[in-house]
């Protein structure tokens, strides 16, 4: 038995030790939800049918979580980028979410503008425009960049280019998607609208023609409600935070001072949310 399993679950139910164990091994021996919460309340101390099954999807997800975790250091192996400090975070962390922050700078991707940036040898100038060093002048840098071989023609290819590789890398960067990630828990509001000419067919859906409240206090059965309605094409339904202030946030984070090249990692770092950070958040 996974011990590990057993303290996860026994902290996330609150559950006792033995209890979790002795239901633990029902399961794996076969032994299904409702024969242990009926016949076998002398091993699990009279756990009931709700009780069983939170252990039971609690080990379902643990199971699928120690595959995944197996894929993402076979991957990460395979690229030649697995520190020993690496392989030990990925190795104790049992947080889809977070695993999924960690893996995501080595995931295999469709190529990207940074991708496309990167191979005209851009990389050292997006380096440079996010040490924001006002006393170099920015154009004199850029123009060292320029190749027209590789497509880069111009000063402002050469900055658009890092613009491009500083937006993927604030998008990437685990502290910035968990500062989205909370300020979308925190703030959000869902939006519900009918489809235009489908009020007829959505009648069955109208407390949603026209609603919207906090996400956080939205309850599952509305949550769900909705998002029928929008799988049948009957309504439209989005999850929506202030942009400007998520925005200016992440700025304070990035941006020092007000220098020419401070303001280009301003605009990269606006792009990086809306085509990047917002658009994941709002599925």
């Amino acid at each position: 038995m996974n011990k590990e399993y057993v303290s996860i679950i026994v902290r996330e139910t609150g559950l006792r030790e033995n209890q979790v164990e002795n239901t633990l091994k029902l399961l794996e021996n076969g032994a299904t939800i409702p024969f242990i919460s009926r016949y076998r309340k002398e091993s699990t101390g009279g756990m009931d049918e709700v009780q069983v099954t939170e252990v039971s999807d609690a080990l379902e997800r643990l199971e699928a979580l120690t595959k995944r975790k197996e894929t993402i250091l076979s991957t990460i192996e395979g690229l030649d980028k697995l520190t020993p400090e690496l392989k030990n975070r990925i190795e104790h962390c049992w947080d889809s979410t977070e695993l999924e922050d960690i893996y995501a700078p080595y995931k295999p991707h469709r190529k990207t503008r940074a991708d496309a940036a990167r191979e005209k040898g851009l990389e050292p100038l997006a380096e440079f425009v996010m040490k924001q060093n006002q006393y170099v002048p920015l154009d004199r840098e850029a123009k060292k960049y320029i190749n027209k071989e590789k497509g880069v023609t111009t000063v402002d290819d050469a900055l658009q280019g890092a613009m491009d590789i500083i937006a993927e890398q604030v998008s990437m960067d685990e502290g910035t998607r968990n500062q989205v990630r909370n300020a979308y828990r925190r703030t959000a509001r869902i939006y519900s609208k009918v489809v235009k000419s489908k009020e007829a067919d959505a009648q069955k859906f109208r407390d949603w023609f026209d609603f919207n409240e906090p996400l956080n206090r939205c309850a599952s059965h509305r949550l769900l409600a909705m998002r029928r309605g929008e799988a049948e094409g009957l309504l439209r339904v989005s999850i929506e935070i202030e942009d400007d202030k998520a925005v200016e946030s992440l700025s304070r984070h990035y941006v020092r001072g007000k220098s020419e090249v401070s303001q280009l990692v301003d605009e990269a770092v606006e792009d990086s949310y809306y085509r990047l950070l917002a658009a994941v958040n709002r599925k």
